[in-house]
């Protein structure tokens, strides 16, 4: 469905809102953003974008109730940022356990421990300019963005004064979470055409045999 279709439907709010007002507003459809008052609607997501969130998102949450570690949501599903007064839905969150008192019906309250986004032409500008900032500010301890039109991924980790760090994978092209601890990427897997099948992460993973 088209960004304008979703206007259609859903007609924006007139005036400033509040939080609260927000999500009385919107539902489980609704594709927006709240920014200090004001809705801004986002794009639905392409094929592409879709495939390579769910590839990242289903081993992750796989591994994560497998262990125990927490929840993961997938957009949309909103993270209220507080100290930025701020409303965005990531692509994929990761909430562990010390920080699921955090997770409310529909939207979690504050920022989660792992933040993934899926860059694209619109998102670009936004997830490495405001975003990074709104997240580093809140605490979110890990900060992945993966450009699928660049084949890059960059990924962040806050330092001991709360400043983002670009973390490298290590020589076997492989990053490994320290938020989802024992959870691990390969980089070069986000690139092939197909995407493997994730059974076969899964396998990698050794969560199935």
């Amino acid at each position: 469905m088209e960004s304008m279709a979703l206007h259609a439907v859903r007609p924006l709010p007139k005036g400033r809102l509040t939080f609260d007002e927000f999500l009385a507003w919107a539902d489980e459809e609704t594709w927006a953003e709240w920014l200090d008052g004001e809705v801004v609607m986002v794009s639905p997501a392409s094929d592409r974008h879709q495939d390579l969130r769910d590839f990242v998102a289903f081993p992750l949450r796989a591994f994560v109730e497998a262990r125990g570690l927490g929840v993961v949501r997938t957009a949309p599903f909103l993270m209220r940022l507080p100290e930025v007064a701020r409303g965005r839905e990531p692509d994929i969150l990761f909430i562990s356990q010390a920080r699921r008192g955090r997770l409310r019906a529909t939207y979690l309250d504050g920022g989660a421990d792992l933040v993934v986004e899926i860059l694209s032409a619109e998102s670009r500008l936004r997830d490495r300019g405001e975003k990074f900032a709104e997240y580093e500010a809140e605490g979110v301890h890990e900060y992945w963005l993966l450009d699928p039109e660049n084949r890059r991924a960059d990924f962040y980790r806050l330092d001991a004064e709360g400043r983002y760090q670009r973390i490298p994978p290590g020589p076997d092209g492989i990053y490994r979470s320290e938020v989802v601890p024992g959870f691990w990427l390969k980089v070069d897997w986000l690139w092939q055409e197909p995407l493997l099948p994730v059974l076969d992460i899964l396998k990698e993973l050794r969560l199935i045999s």
